[in-house]
């Protein structure tokens, strides 16, 4: 994990959006805090290019509605994300509290990024069909065990989320979850072609997940890997892909 134990700051985004035609990005919490959600915005306050920010507020408080109150004043606070991957408790979505707390985002129009692992779908399921009121989107396409080229567990249960219309997925975090040292290309097709079949065009964002992509490949590499796939499709579902769908979702300002 060396290589991520430094800052990463926008002006060095920048340089990478430069030399990739990339005009504007989300910014997605990493940390579980509420410092985490505020240094976010203050970044995004003073970077134009960054559009939006999904944040971390503790949806198990009591007091949530004050914090979403204060949130809702910052434009460019467009939802938020907990770290669900991280709990030990596969479950752990499916707990009152914690679905009292989506109940008011969607409330509030904020969205929820999901961030899971495979054996985490069935509740993810679950939440998504008892809260249509909430817009969601699947981070990672649910971190499926590329690495060693395993879809059970994964793909019957992506099929059954992607029925539900309120939930988008991000093309994103596949290199990190295959061999950090030797993936190919080829490796990752079998899980686009899954997502792409059961999500639609419609419903596809990219997502670099930079800079946690560099413990297996540069933000380069990482576009590079989507924009082959996706070369055959139309310049539409492209736009769709990098752009549109993203800048819909999460109500972005981007031309």
């Amino acid at each position: 994990m060396n290589v991520l134990k430094r800052d990463f700051l926008p002006s060095k985004l920048w340089e990478i959006y430069q030399r990739n035609n990339i005009a504007a990005c989300v910014a997605v919490q990493a940390d579980a805090s509420e410092q985490e959600t505020d240094f976010l915005l203050q970044l995004a306050a003073e970077y134009d290019f960054i559009q939006g920010v999904v944040g971390w507020v503790d949806l198990q408080d009591k007091e949530l509605d004050k914090r979403l109150e204060h949130y809702k004043s910052f434009d460019k606070l467009k939802g938020f994300r907990h770290l669900v991957q991280d709990e030990p408790d596969p479950d752990f979505m499916l707990r009152e509290d914690f679905r009292k707390g989506l109940a008011r985002l969607g409330a509030f129009d904020f969205t929820y990024d999901i961030l899971i692992y495979p054996h985490q779908l069935d509740a993810a399921i679950k939440t998504v069909q008892d809260f249509p009121q909430v817009s969601f989107v699947l981070d990672h396409i649910a971190k499926p065990d590329i690495k060693n080229r395993r879809t059970d567990n994964w793909l019957s249960k992506i099929k059954l989320l992607a029925q539900l219309p309120h939930v988008y997925c991000k093309v994103s975090g596949m290199v990190t979850e295959a061999d950090w040292q030797h993936w190919r290309s080829e490796d990752f097709i079998p899980y686009l072609d899954t997502v792409v079949a059961a999500f639609g065009i419609d419903r596809l964002m990219f997502g670099s997940d930079w800079p946690v992509c560099l413990l297996a490949g540069g933000y380069e590499e990482v576009l590079q890997v989507v924009v082959d796939y996706f070369k055959a499709f139309s310049e539409d579902d492209r736009d769709k892909l990098f752009r549109s769908n993203a800048a819909r979702f999460y109500d972005l300002n981007v031309l």
